[in-house]
This record gives structure tokens, C-alpha cells and sequence, in this order.
């Protein structure tokens, strides 16, 4: 009997191990996701194949790549290492400034919550089946040269580059952060569209990745809003904010 069980949870363990191979890195922590893969859009149906070489798109690509690199020793590139971390506390703090009001478990619960439970949907769910089918090499490996985070370097090796999930999460939490505050709507946006910059700067993304990874966070946002559980937190978000602007205001 103990044989038995101990070959179930083999299987077990193989199989979610399996599921993961070829994606973005796979987080299974089920607080940072509302959906499934079965309830996502499937990015392989409506994104376009990534740029040959040789063609425009590429040129395009191989041009912003170089321009990025000259930004990786200024307070730009800088940013973009930040940005690289997409844990709920990094994730909350990337947006903070740009939401006007701090992002954190203790001042801000409700939005906390929100943005830290549904960002593998657009990271991970979003972009995975597009990236299992393309397996696109990431700029590092094309060109061979070191990034600025080279501890990093491994792991990404093994999923691929388009699109980018990185450049989804911030799309993505761009778009609902919005809607929780639209008086701050042109500065969070901003801020979620240069996390997908930050990819390209640090040579970890082709611009093209960036825009299929935006693309793939548009498509996600409706379907977020027909999760029940979802709604529930975003209605609970937006009163948060609500009364921490009235209160303000009373001041």
C-alpha cells in the first residue's frame, strides 16, 4: 500500500512539474491566481507568430534591443532591474506612486489583495499556451551577451520569450488599478507600460514579446471580470480607495 501511494504521489508531482515545463516560470501558489487555464483566452489562437528574421518586426526588435543596452547604466536601467521583481510586495510598491496612494496589507488591504491574487492569471495563464507553441529564444540567448541580472539568466533559459509575462502582469495590473482609481489612470498606466520597457532594456524581452505579453493582459481583464470572486475583490478595492479619498477630502 505504501508503495502504491508513494508511486501516486510520483505521478502526481510529475505531472504538475510537466504542466509547467515550457511556461513562464510557474508559480502554483493558488493566492496569486482567481482563474484557470481552461478559462483563459488561448494566446496561441490569437497572437501572431513572432518576427522571422530578417523581416521588419525583427529589424525593429534588434534595434530596440540595442537601445535598451545603452540604458542599462543609467537611473533607467536601474528601474528596470526593480522591475524585474514581481513579488506581491514589489509588484505593490512598483505601482504605488503612480496609484497615489500606498499599496501595502496594511494600509491598503482590499487593493493589495486584488493585484497580488490575480497576477499569475496575466503572467503566467495569460501567455502560457503562446509561449509553450513558440519557444522563442529570449535576446540574451540570440545574442549571447550578459544581462543585468545574470542569477536570472537560468531559469529563463527554459521558458520562452514570447510573449512576456512580465510585460503581461503590468498591462494587466495596470488596467484594474485603473479602474479602482481613474483620476490616476494616465499615471498607473504609464507605470505598467514601462514594466514592459524594463524587459527589453535588461535583454530578457524582444519588443515584440512586450506587445504580445499587452495584448494578452487586454484579452485577460474581461474574462477576470466574469469571475465572481474577482468582482468581489475588485468592489471591495474600489470602496477601500474610495474612502481613503473621502477622507482626504475631509481633511
Amino acid at each position: 500500500m505504501k508503495n502504491i501511494i508513494n508511486t501516486l504521489i510520483s505521478i502526481f508531482v510529475t505531472c504538475i512539474v510537466l504542466s509547467c515545463t515550457h511556461s513562464a516560470p510557474c508559480d502554483t501558489n493558488v493566492s496569486n491566481y482567481y482563474l484557470t487555464i481552461d478559462d483563459v483566452v488561448n494566446s496561441a489562437e490569437f497572437l501572431p507568430a513572432p518576427p522571422d528574421s530578417g523581416s521588419a518586426a525583427w529589424l525593429v526588435d534588434v534595434e530596440r534591443y540595442q537601445e535598451g543596452k545603452n540604458l542599462r547604466n543609467t537611473a533607467r536601467g536601474q528601474q528596470a532591474v526593480r522591475d524585474a521583481f514581481v513579488h506581491n510586495d514589489s509588484l505593490a510598491l512598483t505601482f504605488s506612486e503612480a496609484f497615489g496612494i500606498e499599496i501595502s496589507p496594511e494600509t491598503t488591504p482590499a487593493t493589495y489583495r486584488l493585484i497580488s491574487h490575480m497576477r499569475e492569471d496575466a503572467g503566467n495563464l495569460s501567455t502560457r499556451h503562446a509561449k509553450q507553441l513558440y519557444m522563442r529564444q529570449r535576446p540574451f540567448m540570440v545574442f549571447n551577451e550578459p544581462t543585468p541580472l545574470p542569477e536570472q539568466e537560468e531559469e529563463l533559459r527554459n521558458n520562452g520569450s514570447y510573449p512576456s509575462g512580465h510585460s503581461a502582469i503590468g498591462y494587466a495590473v495596470a488596467l484594474v488599478l485603473s479602474e479602482i482609481n481613474p483620476d490616476r489612470a494616465l499615471q498607473i498606466m504609464e507605470r505598467g507600460y514601462q514594466m514592459g520597457e524594463s524587459r527589453v532594456i535588461l535583454g530578457f524581452h524582444f519588443d515584440s514579446d512586450v506587445k504580445a505579453g499587452r495584448m494578452c493582459a487586454s484579452m485577460l481583464i474581461p474574462v477576470l471580470h466574469s469571475n465572481p470572486e474577482f468582482m468581489r475583490d475588485l468592489n471591495a478595492a474600489k470602496q477601500e480607495i474610495n474612502s481613503i479619498m473621502t477622507s482626504r477630502r475631509v481633511r
